[in-house]
């Protein structure tokens, strides 16, 4: 079989990489009309990546709140917060690094007045010393947060009032022939990509996956891994791998690029953007709790262990370093000859 997509696993990672640091740094450290020129244009410059990086910064970057007040002083007076775990993420140049990071408006805890706010210098694989800050912010820090509507909040800090808009995704659902005879939706993705997903549960089976939402525009072009089958598609963009399901008119999430992945950058899958806001009741952990029934009574209704030390994982796909490794998905849809078959196959790739 002929790879048409030989020459894409050497350069996603850095060329995805690279677009999403010039984009954030220019907004950061060009003047205000050339940055919003550049930007409408859809033009990004490598003299802006230098002057963020060679620009000296005012405050210490090992200041939590002097840090914080670096970042939030650059945020408009409003500001949309699209991935589903509600996440608002930002980057910096600091004295030669580029620093990530996010403010989070958490499901569970945003109505008492808290955001958490986190930062850290970019992982590079030749450069694996992390510098890592965290802090929960609230009004013994000087930040208050305030909720305005549903899915709205102001958070004001110093004088200034950001107002936080949450991604309201409550009327979305799946066309009904998305769904499997024995699956549950639990509730749409907004991946930091930009790529949305269904996450379904599939109560027989006992599986997560992410579904492709192809009811919203495109973010994405796909193309075939292989020449001689449409069956695994790729993004040559983000890297996910899609299986094109036969059975149902829907694109079934196989694999993320692991590098990117190690990089924890806007491509690492959506594995940390479960719909927080739009889960019915218990429905996921009740999920979770079929796959791994010793965590009864160790995690909260959204997968958040009950000692604040994160949450379950739930990502039903493979992290990928070579193409190739996509191969046994060709395999799942040639030898397979039922639908159920076609599944386990899926299921058992995505588990080894």
């Amino acid at each position: 079989m002929q790879r048409v997509l030989a020459i894409y696993e050497k350069w996603i990672a850095p060329c995805g990489y690279w677009l999403g640091i010039l984009l954030i740094s220019q907004a950061m450290t060009l003047p205000a009309e050339a940055g919003e020129n550049a930007a409408s244009n859809g033009v990004y410059l490598n003299q802006t990546y230098l002057e963020s990086t060679l620009n000296e910064r005012a405050f210490d970057i090992d200041d939590v709140m002097e840090t914080f007040e670096h970042v939030f002083n650059a945020l408009p007076d409003q500001v949309m917060v699209y991935p589903t775990e509600n996440y608002f993420y930002f980057q910096f140049g600091y004295r030669g690094l580029i620093y990530a990071g996010n403010m989070r408006l958490d499901i569970k805890d945003r109505d008492q007045g808290v955001v958490h706010f986190a930062y850290f210098n970019q992982f590079e694989d030749w450069n694996a010393e992390l510098s890592t800050e965290y802090r929960a912010l609230n009004a013994g820090d000087g930040v208050t947060v305030s909720k305005i509507a549903d899915l709205v909040y102001n958070v004001v800090f110093g004088g200034k009032t950001v107002q936080f808009t949450l991604n309201d995704l409550s009327n979305v659902r799946p066309p009904a022939e998305v769904l499997g005879d024995s699956e549950i939706f639990l509730g749409p993705v907004f991946d930091e990509s930009g790529i949305q997903f269904y996450l379904l549960f599939n109560k027989t089976e006992t599986y997560f996956s992410f579904i492709l939402n192809e009811e919203t525009p495109s973010a994405e072009r796909f193309v075939p891994y292989d020449e001689d089958s449409p069956a695994v598609q790729v993004g040559m963009r983000t890297g996910f791998a899609f299986f094109r399901d036969p059975y149902r008119d829907r694109k079934i999430l196989i694999g993320v690029y692991e590098g990117n992945v190690l990089n924890n950058n806007y491509f690492d899958g959506p594995f940390d953007q479960l719909p927080d806001n739009f889960l019915v009741g218990a429905e996921l952990r009740d999920a979770i709790l079929v796959l791994y029934p010793s965590l009864d009574g160790e995690i909260d209704r959204f997968g958040n262990f009950a000692d604040q030390q994160g949450r379950v994982l739930v990502n039903p796909y493979i992290n990928y370093s070579y193409l190739s490794e996509l191969d046994t998905f060709l395999d799942c849809g040639e030898k397979s000859d039922t639908e159920i078959a076609l599944y386990r196959c899926l299921q058992l790739q995505q588990d080894r």
